[in-house]
C-alpha cells in the first residue's frame, strides 16, 4: 500500500465537511421559508432556529477533534508512516465522524453519538502513538 493512501481518508472528511454546509444551507433556507427564522438571525449565529441548530453544532464538531486527524496524517506522510496500520486508523476515524454526523444531524440522541465520538478518539489517539513511534524509530 503507497502512502499516499492516507490522503483518501482526509479527501473523505472533507467531503463530510462539505456535506455538512450543503445541509445547513438548506436546513436554514427551509427555516426563513417557513417563518421560524430571520436571515438576520444568522448574522450573529446566536439565535439558530431548531431545525438548524444540530448542524450547526455538528459543523463545529468538523473543526474541533478532526484538526488534529488532518495533521496527524500529514505528520504520518512526512515522516513515513502512514502505512497500512496508519491507514486504517485514518479510515476508522473518518468513518466514525460520518456515524457521528449522520446520528448529529438527525436525532442527535447522545446515547449513539457518545460512542462514534468514542471510536474516532480512540482511533486519532493510535494515529499520534503511531507517529511517535515512527520518530521514535527513526531518530
Amino acid at each position: 500500500m503507497s502512502q499516499h493512501a492516507i490522503f483518501w481518508p482526509i479527501i473523505a472528511h472533507v467531503a463530510l465537511v462539505y456535506a455538512v454546509y450543503v445541509l445547513i444551507g438548506m436546513r436554514r433556507k427551509k427555516a426563513v421559508e417557513t417563518g421560524s427564522a430571520r436571515v438576520s438571525q444568522f448574522r450573529e449565529n446566536r439565535d439558530e432556529p431548531a431545525e438548524s441548530l444540530f448542524v450547526r453544532n455538528n459543523l463545529a464538531n468538523q473543526f474541533e477533534l478532526p484538526v488534529l486527524f488532518h495533521a496527524a496524517c500529514l505528520a504520518l506522510f512526512v515522516t513515513g508512516g502512514a502505512g497500512p496500520i496508519a491507514v486504517w486508523l485514518a479510515w476508522a476515524f473518518v468513518l466514525s465522524r460520518y456515524a457521528h454526523a449522520w446520528v448529529h444531524v438527525t436525532s442527535n440522541r447522545i446515547r449513539f453519538r457518545q460512542p462514534m465520538f468514542t471510536l474516532g478518539f480512540l482511533a486519532l489517539g493510535a494515529m499520534w502513538v503511531l507517529l511517535a513511534l515512527t520518530l521514535w524509530n527513526a531518530g
